[in-house]
Formats: C-alpha cells, structure tokens, sequence
C-alpha cells in the first residue's frame, strides 16, 4: 500500500520514466539515465518509488556496462529510517550519503505532494 506522498508524487515520477523508455527506444543512454535521475531525485522519499527507481538503474547499468550501479539494496533499507539526502541522483558516481541542489520544479512537485 501506497502512502500520501507515494500516490501524490506518482505522477511525477511516472512521467520521467516514461521519458526515460522514450530515451532508450532512440538510443540515448545518457539522456535515459537523466530521467531517471530525476525520477529519483522525486521518489527518494517514498521506499516504493525509491527502490522502483533503483530497479530501473540497475537494469540501464546491465544494459549499458556499468556494473557499479547496485544502490538498489540501499534503496530499501535507508528510505524507510529516514536516511536519504535530499536532492541525491541516485547513480554511482555520487556518494548515496551527498545531498545535491534540487531543480526549483523539483521542488514544487515535492512540496506539493508532501502537502497534499
């Protein structure tokens, strides 16, 4: 079961998902793996939608090599205590403990769903 802010951010990070399957069918790694950072940076404070999203950044970094990318288990474990920082990718090549400057949109679509 979903809580508030899980179901109010839905569809948010549903939209960069679908942008990140549109970005792999032309073949853009790069800008696939963008949304779906920004899918992360929207769903890292719901454990469903965190760990969702980690799934979707574990199965590009199969496809595409990269195989330093198994955040998925921290995913599960660190949303629920609490232990995410805000702003956070997501990827690899950032410290899962580093918080990161969020896009003022980004922002919004938070507040609005945290508010909801």
């Amino acid at each position: 079961m979903l809580n508030r802010f899980s179901k109010n951010i839905s569809y948010a990070v549903l939209k960069e998902l679908s942008l990140a399957r549109k970005a792999r069918r032309n073949n853009d790694v790069l800008q696939e793996f963008s949304h779906l950072e920004n899918a992360h940076v929207l769903g890292q404070n719901s454990t469903y939608w965190h760990t969702k999203v980690h799934c979707h950044m574990l199965y590009w970094a199969r496809r595409n090599g990269d195989h330093q990318e198994l955040s998925v288990f921290g995913a599960l474990t660190k949303t629920a205590v609490g232990l995410v920082p805000d702003g956070n990718t997501g990827g690899s090549n950032v410290s899962p403990f580093k918080p990161l400057p969020i896009s003022a949109l980004h922002q919004q679509k938070i507040t609005r769903a945290k508010q909801i």
